[in-house]
């Protein structure tokens, strides 16, 4: 079977389907012993027995004899509608879809773009038809979005499902009782209202008595069943088994596959407790799930349900302790197989068991089939799979169940054999995978830490070797394991072009602009502690003291690949990069050297040197443009601008604004403005440079007004009365046309002529009529406004509120508003409570610093929901300035600002949707970076009881300044929080710092993108420490006093100096944990260094890094002296402990600390490969000394049946097996034997068709013989004088 077959294991069909079946698949379920007493009411359950609803059909094969996969309601549970979708799918569909055209719109406009600088007469018509493709896309898009808001908002709807659509499905309502019918052939609806569950329940259990009907019966009464189970969960609790029971198992002992699977189904929706799992394995399941498990192909059906009942045992406390070891024995023969469509479901089986019980699911033999699964490379869920043997690896008493300590080494063979045959692509980077996510977690890493990191070092070492994609894949390895981000320039310079000589990158300047300066504070760098860095910090040292320098040397010297080169030239470059900001300087300085590129002169050939030297430039030019694009991005924390401030390709260079007059009227003239209508032939490149330079001198802006019709026309293009700008498509190409829009209107308003120019042109009078056709108290209408939903969304006819707020950002450009009433009609265009995009547009392109405030603080209070949360993220951008900046062209200071600011989000506080709440905390928090506005902020007096947990983040940053300490200690909120988290909240605190460290790991290294401007950074970012009470606590004096008064911090250290040995209790070691977060979050500050100097807490918190047998321990432990390090204090008493942090250039210390000696760090004791008594595996149990010939039939049965375990004795024992068959059939009917073979089968590993083939020795009524406890003497004549059964072979 294909691995695309494989795959799909993992889809948990419920529903059953009820088959067509001819008669000799059809079997008589006339196995009850104990029936009902007939009722006539049953009679009105379904169809009549034998025959078929339409609506329950399975698909035949087709005629070319290929066989098909079943499809149809077996696969999933009962819904109401029948073969509809549910609202999950139908949205999923709809997400899919919109995908799908967001990639076409995005192809259509990359073209279009690309079509613009060519020819404009050649590509006419293809331009026309990219436009109409574009504009298609847009409106699909538009219409799909709409379908799944609906589709959304009606799934959030309670519905019940009509009548006609349920009996569609089946003849009777699981939900309902069956529908009376009365002589006059009308369904009373009263009576299956009143009719109770355990009436309907009994119904249906009578209804199974029948015998010998065809299977979708049966199938469609199970599947009643199981949606009465499910409505009604407290009928499980009260089944009488003894006849709920007998109808299971004759049901599992069908000859319909589909009537078995239905079987399973309703076992497993039976399942109450560990009680009733108890009384389910009473019923002999253990042996039919094993038969039904080893089946071929065609019962596909019928195994997946058997494996989702064994996998039920897991869901229930204690069920885990019913399963079988025959049982568990089979999947792992299921696990073991590769060409099974179930090896999957049973792998993460098998997993789920090693996580909750190892010793079970060694004993039966899983982790060789794990293994084999995980160094194999087909299984898609590797990562997972090494996340399971990690946490195995992590503490002592269960690292012992990893008997060679070594499994996860394997993982790197694939790279490091360079004799091996060249393996697959998808090995490869299964493989990659794998080793990446061993890399990213502390198990994983001291798994590979043995032999001086071996297994590292030969990782390296493969760069050498000849194979293109495995060095391509390890150098991915490097990058991804390092959580290096590759600039934006990267492509082109793997294409191999010339950093020199590429202009985004030549253009990038060290210098940024003041508009685009982070607007980051110093009490944001102190307080954000990135955990992520400082695990990548110590695996960096691991690299590099493993050869990594080396191998990347080699690699840039010798490889003949030159993108493999250049790639490796980029790494080089980011290496050196992180090396001197990451590390200590005891680590940085002997890889600075690069002893490889500065040998002494004479001592290599000239070739040799010239290379050295072209190395050297390589790496230099790589690191200096990384420098520049740093210094040249905005950082993550820096605050979205508004769209219209937003450039597209900020490194375009400008042209000189002192430009003369000749030079001037050229670029007029190349324009091409003066000699053509058609906007499309404008060079618009050179327009936006023009509009950002000359026309900013007065002398050269009176010039294109008076002496040209430069600004005539190019501001009678935006005129909305012209239809050309306000008809264009909305595509991403034709966003030039806003941008020089906008850059032309803050430039007309830097002199007076501009502002005269503007004020008395028909722009503005034609742009305010088109608005007041949206206000309805001007008496202005039109059949087909300019501001309609389709021209707002699909023409940049929204791009005039672009304009419009360039003009609102300048008090002379609020009074050109005001002269055409516009600022009135904005008022009026927020009461349009069914146009939220014009409301969105409006709001988002304002500048609300100057007039419109009122209009702000409308749409926070009076408008909907969706407008009040928008509104608020809107202030983010005015809370988050950096305070004392005064602007030059009048306008308020940021501080009058910021403050006006963080009143109106203050207010938002109390607003009562909750997610208005949550998204002003976030803004007050990030605003509170700066210690002014945090001041402001607690002078304000917020009220965050009502919030709870949303308002605590906010409430921990009051700590950091006395002022807020004062005004938390009235409330009484510090005594009642520290309480609080000295009992619970500190040991919660180890699952969030946790959680976020392994977001981090796992996450793409590609950061998903934005869906607004104005989209709030999380408030918790993956891989940061998250806010802690103790920290913030002692920031302050006071804060400091009353942390020492209650005595806290010394309870920590004496758990720590008491359990610092903990490494097997769960709870111990959570609680271990949560201390040393908090002891090191106290002694990163200054004024905590007091509490670490009297306590002495550091030695022990080293000696627990040094030497905890538990990998996350140590790894905690690891972070803890990080924080320490950040304090001046804490570096020096660190470092008298051997461990050395990591400083900046001023020689403070940025809270990364490394232990002088990696090997003393990763030094752990491993298992000695002994396992544990309970892990021996079951012994072989020998058959009994026969004493008859019966019996010596049996035993020579036995043997052989153990010999099939061996490959080489295997065929030769299955001959001797069919010869015995042959000569004393009758052997194979005895009851006694089948259960020996069992237990054999249970306590062996045994591949999947020798179970089958040993199974299908026996006769059939062996097994309804076993299931149904019938005497063996019974059918003993009937055995004997039965014709034999053909001879099963062994695969």
């Amino acid at each position: 079977m294909s691995n695309e077959s494989a795959g799909t294991t993992f889809r948990y069909r419920e529903g059953l389907q009820a088959p067509f079946r001819d008669g000799r698949e059809g079997r008589s379920l006339s196995n009850a012993t104990a029936m009902f007493g007939p009722r006539v009411s049953s009679l009105a359950l379904g169809p009549p027995p034998g025959s078929f609803s339409s609506d329950l059909k399975t698909i035949s094969s087709s005629r070319t004899g290929t066989p098909r996969t079943e499809q149809g309601p077996f696969f999933a549970d009962y819904r109401p509608g029948g073969d509809e979708k549910t609202s999950e799918q139908r949205q999923t569909e709809l997400r899919d879809q919109i995908n799908k055209e967001t990639k076409i719109k995005v192809g259509s406009e990359n073209l279009l773009e690309a079509l613009i600088s060519k020819n404009v007469r050649q590509t006419k018509d293809q331009r026309s038809r990219v436009e109409a493709e574009l504009g298609s896309s847009n409106r699909k898009i538009i219409e799909l979005r709409f379908q799944l808001e609906e589709e959304i908002e009606r799934s959030k709807r309670p519905i019940t499902p009509p009548r006609e659509r349920l009996s569609g499905i089946f003849q009777g309502s699981p939900l309902k009782t069956p529908q009376r019918v009365d002589e006059s052939g009308q369904s009373d609806g009263r009576a299956e209202e009143s009719e109770s569950p355990t009436y309907i329940l009994s119904e249906i259990l009578q209804a199974l008595e029948h015998e010998g009907l065809q299977p979708d019966y049966y199938v469609e009464r199970a599947n009643r069943l199981v949606d009465l189970l499910k409505k009604y969960s407290s009928l499980k609790h009260d089944l009488a088994w003894p006849i709920f029971g007998l109808r299971v198992q004759t049901m599992l002992l069908s000859q319909s596959r589909d009537v078995v699977a239905a079987g399973y189904r309703v076992t497993r929706h039976a399942i109450a407790d560990r009680r009733s799992l108890q009384t389910i394995r009473s019923l002999n399941t253990d042996e039919l799930v094993m038969l039904s498990l080893v089946k071929d192909s065609k019962a596909n059906i019928e195994r997946e349900q058997a494996l989702k009942f064994v996998r039920a045992f897991l869901d229930v406390k204690g069920g885990i302790h019913e399963l079988s070891h025959p049982v568990l024995r089979t999947i792992v023969s299921v696990a073991e197989h590769h060409e099974d469509r179930l090896r999957n479901m049973s792998i993460l089986t098998l997993l789920e068991l090693l996580v909750r019980k190892p010793s079970m699911a060694i004993a039966s033999g899983g982790m060789a089939s794990l293994t084999e699964a995980l160094l194999d490379g087909t299984y898609q869920g590797s990562e997972s799979m090494a996340n399971t043997l990690l946490y195995l690896f992590d503490k002592p008493g269960d690292r012992c169940y990893l008997q060679s300590s070594h499994e996860l080494d394997a993982a790197f063979t694939i790279f490091t054999d360079p004799i091996a045959v060249h393996p697959s692509e998808e090995k490869l980077k299964s493989s990659a995978r794998l080793i990446t996510a061993l890399l990213n977690s502390w198990a994983g890493l001291f798994s590979v830490a043995n032999d001086g990191f071996a297994a590292v070092r030969g990782l390296l070492q493969s760069l050498s070797y000849p194979s293109l994609l495995a060095r391509d894949l390890v150098l991915d390895i490097i990058f991804a394991v390092l959580q290096i981000k590759a600039p934006s320039w990267s492509s082109s310079f793997l294409a191999g072009r010339r950093l020199t000589t590429y202009g985004r990158v030549a253009n990038l300047t060290a210098s940024v602009p003041v508009a685009a300066a982070p607007n980051r504070s110093e009490d944001e760098e102190e307080s954000r502690v990135c955990l992520a860095e400082h695990y990548t910090a110590i695996l960096l040292a691991v690299l590099l003291q493993s050869g990594l320098h080396e191998a990347l040397f080699s690699m840039i010297q010798d490889e003949a690949e030159s993108a493999l080169r250049r790639k490796a030239t980029l790494l080089q470059g980011e290496v050196l990069d992180m090396t001197n900001r990451l590390l200590p300087l005891i680590f940085s300085s002997s890889f600075q050297v690069l002893p490889r590129l500065v040998d002494p002169v004479g001592l290599t050939s000239l070739d040799t040197s010239l290379a050295q030297v072209t190395m050297t430039y390589q790496v230099d030019s790589v690191s200096r443009t990384l420098h520049r694009s740093q210094a040249a991005t905005k950082p993550f924390f820096e605050p979205t601008k508004q769209p219209k401030q937003q450039s597209s390709n900020p490194a375009r260079p400008k042209a000189d604004i002192d430009m003369d007059e000749i030079k001037f009227r050229a670029a007029v003239v190349d324009t091409q403005i003066l000699n053509h209508v058609k906007y499309i032939k404008w060079n618009w490149d050179l327009i936006e440079e023009l509009v950002e330079g000359p026309l900013k001198n007065p002398k050269r802006l009176s010039e294109a007004v008076t002496g040209t019709k430069f600004l005539k026309r190019l501001l009678s293009f935006y005129r909305p009365f012209k239809y050309r700008f306000s008809n264009a498509p909305n595509t991403k190409p034709n966003q030039r046309y806003v941008r020089v829009g906008v850059s032309l209107m803050k430039t007309l308003l830097l002199n007076n002529e501009g502002i005269a120019y503007v004020s008395e042109s028909k722009f503005l009078r034609q742009l305010g009529e088109c608005l007041a056709q949206l206000d309805r108290t001007s008496g202005l209408t039109s059949s087909a406004p300019l501001f309609s939903p389709w021209h707002a969304s699909e023409t940049l006819t929204g791009g005039y509120f672009s304009l419009l707020g360039a003009l609102s950002s300048d008090p002379k450009g609020l009074q050109m508003l005001e002269r055409w009433h516009m600022i009135n009609i904005f008022y009026h265009i927020m009461d349009l409570h069914n146009r939220n995009d014009l409301v969105e547009l409006l709001l988002g392109n304002m500048d609300f610093t100057l007039h419109l405030r009122v209009m702000l603080s409308k749409a926070l209070t009076a408008c909907d929901k969706h407008i009040r949360i928008f509104s608020t993220r809107l202030l983010r951008q005015y809370a988050t300035l950096a305070p004392n900046r005064v602007d030059g062209s009048g306008s308020p200071s940021s501080s009058s600002v910021c403050e006006w600011a963080i009143r109106l989000l203050v207010t938002q506080l109390y607003d009562p949707e909750v997610e208005v709440c949550e998204v002003a905390v976030q803004i007050l928090e990030e605003s509170c970076n700066w210690k002014s506005h945090l001041e402001y902020v607690v002078r304000c007096r917020p009220q965050l009881d009502h919030l709870n947990e949303i308002g605590a983040p906010l409430l921990l940053r009051f700590l950091s300044t006395s002022l807020g300490y004062q005004y938390l200690d009235r409330l009484d909120y510090i005594t009642q929080e520290m309480d609080d988290w000295f009992s619970l909240r500190n040991y919660r605190y180890v699952t969030l710092v946790e959680a976020s460290l392994t977001r981090a790991f796992t996450m793409m290294m590609q950061a998903p993108a934005r869906s607004s401007s104005y989209d709030l950074p999380r408030p918790q970012d993956n891989g940061f420490l998250p806010p802690h009470f103790y920290r913030e606590l002692t920031r302050t004096r006071e804060g400091c006093d009353l942390l020492r008064d209650s005595g806290h911090f010394y309870e920590f250290v004496t758990t720590i100096t008491e359990s610092w040995a903990e490494k097997e209790d769960l709870e111990g070691l959570m609680k271990l944990k949560g201390c040393l977060w908090a002891v090191g979050n106290v002694g990163s500050m200054e004024f905590g260094a007091d509490f670490l100097e009297e306590s002495d807490v550091v030695r022990w918190i080293v000696h627990i890094a040094e030497h905890s047998e538990v990998t996350t321990l140590r790894g905690t432990a690891f972070f803890v002296l990080g924080l320490i390090s950040r304090s001046l204090h804490g570096m020096e008493i660190v470092a008298e402990h051997g461990w050395n942090a990591a400083t900046d250039q001023s020689g403070r210390s940025i809270g990364y600390c490394l232990p002088s000696q990696l090997s003393t760090f990763f030094s752990i004791k491993l298992p000695d490969g002994a396992p544990k008594g309970e892990l021996r595996r079951i012994p072989k149990d020998a058959p009994p000394r026969p004493a008859t010939h019966e019996d010596t039939v049996q035993a020579q049965i036995l043997n052989l049946v153990a010999d099939t375990a061996n490959a080489v004795l295997a065929k030769k024992a299955a001959n001797d097996l069919n010869g015995i068959k042959m000569r004393h059939p009758e052997a194979f009917t005895s009851v006694e034997l089948y259960r020996k073979m069992r237990d054999v089968l249970g306590s062996h590993s045994f591949r999947l068709p020798v179970r089958r083939f040993l199974l299908d020795l026996f006769d059939r009524s062996v097994m309804r013989r076993i299931v149904l406890d019938e005497d063996e003497s019974e059918d003993e004549s009937i055995r004997t004088e039965r014709p034999s059964q053909p001879r099963p072979r062994l695969p």
